[in-house]
């Protein structure tokens, strides 16, 4: 998601390496990479401008200060400073946040509009699984009544999430709308979700309808439901959806897939509407509530932890999670506690998208290679694991290499394979009892996540920077004070290790030649 933008941005970082002050001669080369980046994203042209000139501004103003996990003040690097400058437009090009809907109706209302293939019936599904936790009881309309697909799967989501929906074959979708909402009060439901018919581009015909249904009902809330990856045609659709029909925000769908990023810089500053959710995968859990400062961050391959706190205790009990943290941290973790975490990290979306959400990592996304992040490779290793018997998913220990080779055909998988992922799970267990020792509580473990989540919420460090002298992109290596450290990426560190790892293994077949 938002490659483009972010390689552009850690670019122009890596452009003011070295520098101990910003002028506007050092600064050139970093904004020529940013104003590129913004271009090939596909932002607006005029977005493009001001955002360079404001960030010009902001870098080559006063010093910043930020806080550092003591709470004291620490002046940051000129490389740091024009990332802050890059955040605070970011922030400031995408905000305020504004995620309220309206729900004081009877019933509240909610109508669904953009073209086809945007994502509108999968989002109404989206955000009834969204209301139903909140305690209401909606009701969908399947009123895109020229795409029979539409109201099958429709359907299928009403059925899946035990919610109701209105359709009825062969009724115009504006009388379909008002039948519904002379429904949903019989039936005792308090919001209407409305599913309205999309088009592959804008039609005078399906704008007159979606007029007319707004007209006969009267919604408190029309959203526009808005590709991620059509970049700057959906500025210009939002903008004669908004001419039109005055909606109230946006939804922001597909950020999971090939996402340019172009939408999300433009459609506010073309409309003046706030973006209020982003949808990420067809999940019916993977609706976020939009905040501007994690979305900035993750363009600037900062990650976003607080969002990943927010996942993570959507789908985890807390009580439970601390009461695993502490086994983990102990050394007492089986095969499985482990199921269940990889399972618990499936149902957050792709690793990639949340690995890309930590601090610290994200800046290094293009430097690991991407079978790293095959999501396949964890359905081979559930299959390993489910492959084990009762007592050896309990007791890892009893595994020995007679076992490996039962485990191997019962999933299809090399000996080498299970032996290495044993091998993996041993060493992983062992160092969390070290760090368990030396935390001395593990219920630290939560508690530092926790922390970090809220230093970036209040700002101590504005979009997940780190004290001065802490590079996010790079490890250094060698060096003496007045000559520049050699850098080497993450992946160039694997192939070393692999490297190592092979003369090892020379080492002691020569041995045993001997």
């Amino acid at each position: 998601m938002l490659e483009v933008l972010t390689r552009g941005f850690k670019n122009a970082r890596l452009k003011l390496q070295g520098k101990t002050e910003l002028t506007e001669d050092n600064i050139a080369d970093a904004l020529r990479e940013v104003r590129t980046s913004l271009i090939q994203a596909d932002v607006q042209i005029q977005v493009v401008r001001e955002f360079i000139d404001k960030v010009k501004e902001r870098s080559l103003g006063e010093v910043v200060y930020v806080k550092d996990p003591t709470g004291r003040k620490v002046k940051v690097g000129p490389q740091d400073h024009f990332i802050k400058a890059c955040y605070d437009e970011l922030v400031d090009l995408m905000g305020p946040v504004d995620t309220d809907l309206d729900l004081d109706g009877t019933p509240a209302i909610i109508m669904l509009v953009g073209l086809q293939g945007s994502g509108k019936t999968t989002t109404a599904g989206k955000i009834a699984k969204r209301l139903l936790a909140e305690g209401h009881k909606p009701l969908m309309v399947a009123a895109d009544i020229y795409r029979p697909a539409a109201v099958d799967q429709l359907m299928v989501l009403g059925r899946k999430l035990n919610v109701p929906v209105f359709s009825i074959r062969g009724i115009p979708p504006v009388d379909l709308c008002k039948m519904a909402v002379a429904q949903a009060r019989n039936v005792g439901r308090d919001v209407l979700i409305i599913d309205t018919a999309g088009r592959l581009a804008v039609d005078e015909t399906l704008m007159e309808e979606l007029e007319q249904i707004k007209a006969a009902v009267k919604p408190q809330n029309i959203l526009f439901v808005v590709d991620a990856m059509i970049g700057q045609d959906s500025v210009r659709t939002a903008a004669e959806f908004d001419r039109r029909l005055d909606f109230g925000g946006f939804i922001l769908t597909k950020l999971d897939g090939d996402a340019r990023g172009g939408a999300a810089l433009s459609i506010k500053y073309a409309t003046g509407k706030s973006i209020k959710f982003l949808g990420q995968g067809e999940e019916l859990d993977s609706l976020e509530e939009f905040r501007p400062d994690g979305l900035a961050q993750r363009i600037l391959g900062m990650g976003d932890v607080v969002g990943l706190m927010q996942d993570f205790e959507k789908h985890v009990d807390q009580e439970e999670a601390e009461a695993d943290a502490r086994k983990l941290l102990k050394g007492a973790f089986s095969y499985n506690d482990f199921i269940k975490q990889l399972n618990t990290i499936r149902k957050m979306g792709p690793l990639r998208e949340i690995v890309a959400r930590m601090p610290l990592i994200g800046g290094m996304m293009d430097q690991i290679p991407e079978e790293a992040f095959d999501d396949r490779e964890m359905d081979r290793t559930l299959a390993i694991i489910q492959s084990m018997t009762q007592q050896e998913r309990r007791y890892p220990d009893v595994l020995n290499d007679s076992r490996f080779q039962r485990i191997a055909k019962g999933c299809g998988r090399a000996f080498t394979d299970v032996r290495e992922l044993h091998e993996r799970f041993l060493q992983a267990r062992e160092m969390m009892r070290g760090l368990g020792s030396m935390l001395g509580n593990p219920s630290q473990l939560m508690g530092m996540q926790k922390q970090m989540a809220q230093m970036q919420a209040d700002g101590s460090f504005p979009g997940g920077m780190m004290p001065p002298g802490m590079d996010l992109g790079m490890d250094d290596v060698g060096g003496s004070a007045g000559r520049p450290r050699k850098q080497i990426s993450v992946g160039e560190k694997m192939a070393r290790r692999k490297k190592r790892k092979e003369q090892q293994k020379a080492r002691k077949r020569g041995r045993k030649r001997k």
